[in-house]
């Protein structure tokens, strides 16, 4: 499997934009960075959630030891039902197999702290569920699913501009099918111009029909 290492730069405005409406309001001040967790690895608990999409569930393992605040922002719009009837709307590919697919609410809550990746030890791999953002603490309600190694989104620690990554909180434990068929997805060429998004917005959104925790397989 190929490593992609890109600059952030070049996903860092895309990736961070909300869903269906771009907010017009101005941005709250970014919260800060989480602080490191303990030095101890200890066996993560994990919540398992199902997206119910026009195309077939995902089902994901949220990691509430190494990513807490981004997995309680997630299970707040689950509880809330704020994902219900959102979108797939961007499927950004890097190669013709690799790449991510993100979804987001209209009416995003507020930003919460950054766990960057060199804390938490999670990585943005195959199937991981990451927090899309603009500055470091700015993110809130859009979500991306990693398809292949995106590991260049990684927190890179000392480097130059923003290395801060995107924090990765869950992977998909089921359903990488549906997501390789969103990346898939026909690609309308007159959306996303104005947002740096050409060329990544999907013709027909794929709809999230419900969003539900569920027990974990035994």
């Amino acid at each position: 499997m190929t490593k992609h290492h890109f600059p952030l730069a070049i996903l860092l405005a895309p990736v961070a934009l909300c869903a269906q409406t771009p907010v017009t309001s101005p941005a709250p001040p970014p919260a800060p960075t989480a602080p490191p967790l303990a030095s101890t690895s200890p066996a993560p608990v994990l919540i398992h959630v199902v997206l119910n999409t026009s195309l077939g569930p995902i089902e994901l393992a949220l990691d509430k030891t190494h990513a807490p605040i981004s997995t309680a922002n997630f299970l707040h719009y689950l509880d809330l039902k704020k994902l219900d009837g959102t979108n797939f709307y961007r499927a950004l590919k890097v190669t013709p197999n690799d790449g991510l697919v993100q979804f987001g609410v209209k009416y995003p809550l507020k930003p919460i702290a950054h766990e960057p990746t060199s804390q938490t030890g999670l990585t943005n791999k195959d199937g991981a569920i990451a927090m899309a953002r603009q500055a470091p603490g700015t993110a809130a309600g859009d979500f991306f699913i990693d398809v292949g190694d995106m590991s260049g989104l990684d927190a890179k620690p000392g480097g130059s501009g923003d290395t801060a990554g995107y924090a990765v909180f869950g992977k998909v434990v089921a359903g990488m099918d549906v997501v390789h068929k969103i990346l898939d997805g026909t690609i309308d060429p007159r959306k996303g111009a104005a947002n740096g998004m050409a060329g990544q917005m999907l013709a027909a959104p794929v709809k999230i029909i419900s969003v539900k925790r569920v027990p974990a397989h035994p």
